[in-house]
């Protein structure tokens, strides 16, 4: 059990218990690239198709249970991030989908000669659509690199690119590969300034801690609940009166309102019931002095439970690749999410996630869609590197085994 300083007892034990997946005694390392479902996920979506749904609008019960699931989801996904208001919650297949929609629609608002600015420390999924909506649209894009060495991102790099030009910058609330968190309020304060918004791919972030989209000052942020215990749902999450001055494209059918212009197709109903019961489950993982708080208050006290929790796991992680000389840890960024790339001398990337995999433990290895970042480094083309991370559910016997795992190459080659 870990206890924050404010009497949050974190007792990981008991959150793993909730978890059937692990019981099959693997070390599940690889939440970065999704993680587990808790039973309350799968009884919530379980119970939604036993129930009976329908498509949403119509006059019978199973379409309006279908109406409350989008409701509820809509409700959960706005107390997790902060969100000024469920109505700006638009849900959607993946953060990816959400990202293009959002740039499809934003650079229809750009005019030549406009600028935007990206950062090489991104997932590609806030990098691509926004390299592609400016080239449509005739838009100078403008590039911020993370310090070789520690692969920070100075709040600096970013801001000295900013002019009355620009109309946005896309930049990462947490690197899915090094983790590193930049400091988006500075960053949105100074995009703000310019009169240029700010996009912020949340994905990497949400999981690890406390999320106020509003004091963060993001006008945007992507989330995808399968990367916090939820089923394969995202979200991108705005102010309303930001949303409603966009315009996709969409059916004629459809009523030109927000969020529903934003949706494309008939939304999976009974995945809706996973994201408010994943959120829920969230709310629940630290035991709080106020257990009849409300969701939001307990969700920003189990956050910062996962937070401390999963710090101190990244420590003794840390700790222990520093001890062994033929792993090379990729940057050491102030600020970091509990995620951290590694090469191993001597060994292919691919090579050491098969050598984990045969000692149980799952970690990626690839580029994992940091693009730009592999390229920035010149290890693209070599395999990239190897990306272990934790989760609210991940204990010290998980670190343990993988560094057991990773020592055992040096032994290898003698």
């Amino acid at each position: 059990m870990t206890t924050t300083a404010t009497g949050t007892a974190y007792d990981v034990a008991q959150v793993r218990s909730r978890y059937p997946a692990l019981g099959d005694g693997w070390a599940y390392l690889d939440g970065a690239a999704g993680t587990q479902v808790p039973r309350a996920v799968i009884d919530a979506e379980s119970a939604a198709y036993a129930a009976g749904i329908g498509n949403h609008g119509g006059a019978f019960a199973a379409s309006r249970r279908s109406d409350a699931l989008t409701a509820a989801a809509r409700e959960a996904v706005a107390d997790l991030v902060g969100a000024p208001s469920p109505r700006g919650v638009v849900l959607g297949p993946s953060s990816t989908a959400l990202a293009y929609r959002a740039a499809e629609a934003l650079a229809r608002t750009w005019h030549r000669g406009d600028e935007i600015v990206l950062t090489r420390l991104d997932h590609e999924a806030n990098v691509r659509p926004w390299v592609q909506a400016a080239a449509r649209a005739g838009v100078t894009v403008r590039w911020a690199d993370p310090n070789l060495e520690t692969l920070d991102l100075p709040v600096e790099v970013v801001t000295s690119l900013l002019n009355r030009r620009t109309r946005l910058v896309a930049v990462t609330a947490a690197s899915n590969v090094v983790g590193t968190r930049p400091d988006l309020r500075a960053i949105s304060d100074a995009a703000h300034e310019v009169g240029a918004l700010l996009f912020a791919d949340g994905v990497h972030a949400t999981p690890h801690m406390p999320v106020d989209v509003v004091a963060l000052g993001a006008d945007f942020w992507t989330t995808s609940a399968y990367k916090w215990s939820g089923p394969h749902v995202a979200a991108l999450v705005a102010d309303p009166a930001r949303l409603d001055e966009l315009h996709p494209d969409k059916l004629d059918s459809v009523a030109d309102v927000v969020p529903d212009r934003f949706e494309r197709g008939t939304p999976p109903f009974a995945q809706h019931a996973g994201v408010a019961a994943a959120v829920d489950h969230l709310a629940g993982l630290a035991s709080t002095s106020a257990p009849a708080a409300p969701r939001r208050a307990r969700l920003l006290a189990s956050m910062a439970a996962v937070e401390t929790h999963e710090a101190a796991l990244l420590a003794r992680l840390l700790e222990g690749l520093a001890g062994l000389p033929h792993v090379r840890r990729i940057g050491h960024p102030t600020r970091q999410a509990p995620t951290v790339w590694f090469r191993v001398d001597g060994y292919a990337p691919a090579d050491v996630a098969e050598h984990c995999a045969r000692a149980r433990i799952n970690v990626w290895s690839g580029h994992n869609y940091a693009w730009e970042l592999a390229g920035l480094l010149g290890i693209r083309d070599s395999g990239s590197a190897v990306r272990a991370g934790m989760s609210c559910y991940s204990h010290a016997g998980d670190v343990d085994r993988l560094l057991e795992a990773l020592s055992a190459l040096r032994s290898d080659r003698g």
